[in-house]
């Protein structure tokens, strides 16, 4: 990583740096902070470590600014939420939040400082249709209309076409498992149904079992090619396993929960980088079936991708060799969804599309 991202890091991670950090260094930080998601974060890691005071006035204000932000989106959240159970509840269909909504409502550190694009949720696949069409009663429409977008989302992928709400504007994905019917990966649904739990106080919510979150996140990020908020995941990744960790027993069920759902790789490769850039601790040493043994040179492979990849896309964290990275990131990311013989001709697809709205 380059200077900026490195102390961007090392902030995260270390917030006593706060005191030696020069303005120039303070505004390189706040630029890139800003645009992958973390300025709001990095505050709460601040003032949990008493060292926000050590920061210059009007980097205060910056953060400030932030996390009032994400204090809107979190009541943004909860209110998208109680509106997605007004639409199930009554056919009894049930629903369990993803990622950064799963993460503010059950009151997770990794909700802390989290701000959105949209909310996901996981429905069970028999109910899809009619989920559909309760959601469409109240306000949200499907988006990416075009024909070959429709079949591509409902016949390839884990996810109807994203919704929106008429009126709020709001997006919703509806998934209806963790990874691309057609990926090499395929984790069974019915399987997370089997270990879900109920939000309290929230009637026909549920969460993922916390294995299952952070092996989604571990997917999402290391198998799905997800890349645009790539540093901000990996911490979220990182206040999991050390909230998780605090079970004796947590590490154990995870790798056993990775080789079951098939995420071993995965789950792997999120334990290398949240030990490698954040310090995890407590975390296994080694996932079997991740192929990630010291002579593996898959995995150094990707790993010289990722170290490129989890940059946050800023001109400041820019680098040699970093365009190239994310392309063949991009190009992973499309080989691990779809086999070659529907690759190409998707690819072929969208190249000849115009660039907005279209699928993947």
């Amino acid at each position: 990583m380059n200077p900026v991202c490195r102390r961007l890091v090392a902030l995260y991670t270390g917030p006593g740096l706060a005191r030696e950090l020069t303005p120039g260094d303070w505004e390189g930080i706040v630029r890139v902070a800003r645009r992958s998601g973390l300025l709001a974060r990095l505050g709460e890691r601040l003032e949990e470590g008493g060292r926000l005071e050590d920061t210059p006035e009007a980097v205060r204000d910056h953060i400030r600014g932030a996390r009032i932000l994400a204090a809107s989106h979190h009541r943004n959240i909860r209110w998208e939420v109680r509106e997605i159970q007004a639409a199930l509840r009554p056919r009894s269909i049930p629903f369990a939040l993803l990622k950064g909504a799963a993460y503010v409502m059950a009151g997770l550190p990794a909700g802390r400082g989290r701000i959105f694009s949209d909310v996901d949720i996981l429905v069970p696949e028999a109910r899809l249709p009619e989920a559909e069409r309760a959601l469409e009663v109240h306000g949200w429409v499907t988006t990416h209309r075009h024909p070959y977008d429709q079949r591509y989302y409902r016949r390839w992928m884990h996810e109807l076409p994203p919704m929106e709400h008429v009126h709020r504007g709001t997006s919703l994905d509806v998934h209806h498992g963790l990874l691309p019917r057609t990926a090499s990966r395929h984790p069974d649904p019915e399987r997370l149904w089997q270990a879900v739990r109920a939000l309290p106080g929230w009637p026909g919510v549920w969460l993922l079992a916390p294995e299952d979150m952070v092996l989604h996140g571990a997917a999402h990020l290391f198998a799905d090619g997800a890349l645009e908020n790539g540093l901000r995941d990996l911490t979220d990744l990182d206040a999991l396993l050390r909230h998780f960790g605090q079970d004796p027993g947590f590490a154990g069920r995870l790798t056993r929960r990775g080789e079951e759902l098939q995420l071993a790789q995965p789950l792997g490769d999120a334990l290398h980088w949240c030990r490698e850039l954040l310090g995890t601790a407590g975390i296994p040493e080694e996932v079997p079936g991740s192929g990630r043994g010291r002579l593996a040179l898959a995995s150094r492979g990707r790993d010289l991708l990722f170290r490129q990849g989890l940059r946050p896309e800023h001109p400041l964290c820019g680098g040699i060799g970093n365009g190239l990275a994310r392309w063949l990131l991009y190009l992973r990311s499309h080989l691990l969804r779809m086999p070659l013989r529907r690759l190409l001709p998707h690819l072929a697809r969208k190249g000849l599309r115009p660039a907005a709205r279209q699928a993947p």
